[in-house]
């Protein structure tokens, strides 16, 4: 009979167990591989996040629903070396604080509306002005905002979707303004980026991510790095870095990017201390291509960008300032890049660039790609 008990002890023992680890695998199993969220602290007492994205390759981007800011991207070098190439902060604070929007995702207009000002079947609005008389980046209010965030996984990766709704009459825009942005980081070591918005009202909206890049993880400024751009075409600014409404040609141009330059070529004969101009790319609008390559041949590293966008405005970081940023590293003039694909600067002001109005029952939606890679 002491047997028979034993033996029932036994056995109530190991069913337990059994459950035990069937539960914990099952737990486990369902936990999303590849993917973190943390408290990364508050804004106005609202919790901001950072959320981790990691491939099978080990490609890491970490985002914070705070201003939709990627705030790294953890990129593998010819010897497999995974850096940080992107500028950015190690805390929320340096966030919050001023800064020339590392990283953040950019609206409702990017770039710059001369004085502000723009007009709408008849009627004239007035933007808020941030950058002397002009409005720039949509007077920062997504950069400026704690965004919703959702995971996502589909065919292409995982990712995290944010969501904005921006009220009518935000900074003079009107309309409300319903906004999607999910970025995701593909199996091929890709950064996937789309825009969705819709509007009640016409609106103006242009959207477009503000990350600078690095390909040499800031051991180096970006002197070095080799870019073209298929653009035989940029529109014309003035001294304030807004359109003239004239497109001309790059050809006979010390900003000529068509065929492979070294960026430091010619960057210190610039005008504004470098480049800042808005390419205009040599494809149909709305069709998805490969418009962009940057190569370093120090890491290795390449940056290629696909998009659905007729231009790209190229800044070379000419007036970054002095940050101190990821790991205590110093920040300064040239120390990175923007590749900011968008329709062009000031387009609600003229006719001749392509059409930035939304209308209800009409959807924006437009999608730039950063494919890092190896040179071969």
């Amino acid at each position: 009979m002491l047997l028979n008990v034993l033996k029932s002890i036994y056995f109530q023992k190991n069913t337990i167990l059994y459950i035990f680890c069937i539960v914990l695998l099952t737990s486990c199993s369902t936990k999303k591989t590849g993917f973190q969220k943390e408290e990364w602290g508050t804004v106005n007492g609202k919790t901001a996040f950072l959320y981790t994205l990691t491939n099978k390759n080990g490609m890491t981007v970490k985002l914070t629903n705070y201003g939709g800011i990627i705030t790294s991207v953890l990129a593998p070098d010819k010897n497999g070396v995974f850096e940080d190439v992107v500028l950015g902060f190690d805390n929320l604070q340096q966030y919050l604080d001023k800064n020339p929007c590392f990283g953040a995702t950019i609206g409702r207009f990017a770039n710059r509306i001369r004085n502000g000002q723009f007009e709408i079947d008849g009627v004239k609005y007035q933007l808020k002005q941030n950058d002397k008389v002009h409005c720039s980046h949509g007077a920062n209010e997504f950069d400026r905002t704690l965004w919703d965030g959702t995971y996502v996984e589909n065919k292409i990766g995982k990712g995290i979707k944010f969501h904005h709704f921006s009220k009518d009459g935000t900074n003079g825009f009107p309309g409300n303004l319903d906004v999607y942005v999910t970025y995701t980081l593909t199996k091929n070591n890709a950064i996937h980026v789309q825009f969705e918005a819709t509007t009640n009202k016409t609106t103006h909206v242009n959207l477009t991510q503000h990350s600078y890049f690095n390909l040499t993880a800031m051991k180096e400024k970006i002197y070095n790095h080799k870019i073209q751009i298929k653009a035989d075409n940029y529109t014309e600014i003035d001294e304030d870095i807004v359109p003239t409404g004239k497109i001309s040609t790059v050809k006979g141009t010390d900003w000529d990017l068509t065929k492979m330059t070294r960026i430091g070529d010619n960057i210190h004969q610039l005008n504004h201390n470098g480049y800042h101009y808005c390419y205009i790319f040599n494809k149909p609008e709305n069709k998805l291509e490969e418009v962009i390559k940057v190569i370093e041949p120090t890491s290795g590293r390449t940056l290629t960008v696909t998009t659905t966008q007729p231009g790209v405005q190229f800044y070379s970081g000419n007036a970054i300032g002095d940050f101190t940023g990821k790991k205590g590293i110093k920040y300064g003039q040239h120390s990175a890049f923007c590749l900011e694909t968008e329709h062009f600067p000031d387009s609600p002001n003229h006719s001749n660039f392509p059409s930035t109005l939304l209308k209800p029952n009409e959807k924006y939606n437009e999608v730039v790609i950063y494919d890092f890679g190896i040179v071969e």
